[in-house]
């Protein structure tokens, strides 16, 4: 039984990572698409707070996403 299982995870884990680049892309297109909206009568410090925020957001994304891979990697 403990043999199934990890045979299961294991090709789960294949397919996680073979689908992963796919999945991070579609999370990035759809947060895109939700924060498309215009807003108008924005300063220069509302952009400036904006581009650090996008910054970090990125950051993490890109971090999760390594972070997956890796895990993925150590199933192996």
């Amino acid at each position: 039984m403990d043999e199934e299982l990890s045979e299961a995870v294991k090709k789960c884990l294949k397919i996680l990572e073979e689908n992963i680049d796919i999945m991070s892309n579609l999370e990035f297109a759809l947060e895109d698409e939700k924060e498309n909206d215009l807003v108008s009568d924005l300063e220069l410090h509302n952009l400036y707070d904006m581009t650090e925020d996008v910054a970090a957001s990125a950051k993490l994304k890109r971090a999760e996403s390594n972070f997956m891979r890796r895990k993925s990697e150590d199933f192996q």
